[in-house]
């Protein structure tokens, strides 16, 4: 059997994760613990594949009950024509004391930069989770110049190479194997955990999502949704 290089790419790169994004991961972590204590909700957006780590973060067992996804209805398709996203945040629910989660891999597409860039305007601090190094390396295709990472409050790295396919193989003209929603998934999850730690250690209680599957879970849930349900819900 041929070796299967996939796991022990997956584990160097978590483990370089580890050891270089704990900071930021600090940093967006405070961000998010003082938005819901103080009445916000935590908000996610990705494009494309990108969703996959804004489905990650909201509105899931284990996540914070004031979450939510914002759905662009096209899903992505327009994201790299600029304008689309500028409109569609007249549409979004957005509020100062919220934060928001931008996730895109190269940073440099119209639709997430306007998407972050209109959060911001109406107040709310603004997450990026993208490829750092990648993205410092390609120019925007937005007016502005501007990429993800560069209009971002905080900035939380996934370590993809440019492409996000990693892995060479002979035979195969391209790389294959996209890694970002690995390790997208894990610093998500690690901003979770570290939300959730300082808001217990200033004497709150994290609003936290049970499963369903379990028995008395949908109750437990939509007891503590009722504080929030005027926003879970809408655009």
């Amino acid at each position: 059997m041929m070796e299967n290089r996939v796991f022990d790419y997956v584990e160097a790169l978590l483990r370089e994760v580890r050891d270089t994004e704990q900071e930021q991961i600090e940093q967006a972590a405070s961000m998010v613990a003082d938005s819901i204590m103080n009445g916000g909700i935590l908000q996610a957006f990705g494009a494309g594949h990108s969703n996959a780590g804004a489905l990650e973060l909201t509105h899931r067992a284990g996540g914070f009950i004031p979450s939510k996804n914002i759905k662009e209805p096209a899903g992505g398709a327009y994201e790299s024509i600029e304008g689309v996203g500028t409109n569609f945040m007249k549409k979004v629910d957005v509020r100062p004391e919220d934060v928001v989660v931008v996730i895109s891999n190269s940073g440099r597409n119209p639709l997430p930069l306007e998407i972050a860039m209109g959060c911001k305007k109406k107040g709310a601090k603004i997450i990026a989770v993208t490829a750092l190094e990648a993205s410092r390396a390609l120019t925007s295709r937005h007016s502005s110049g501007l990429r993800l990472f560069e209009v971002a409050d905080a900035v939380l790295d996934n370590k993809i190479p440019l492409g996000d396919s990693c892995l060479d193989m002979e035979g195969v003209d391209a790389k294959v194997c996209g890694m970002s929603t690995i390790t997208t998934a894990i610093l998500l999850q690690a901003l979770t955990y570290r939300a959730a730690q300082i808001m217990v250690s200033r004497g709150y209680h994290p609003p936290i999502y049970k499963s369903q599957n379990i028995d008395g879970g949908r109750e437990y849930n939509e007891n503590l949704e009722k504080k929030y349900i005027d926003r879970l819900y809408r655009i």
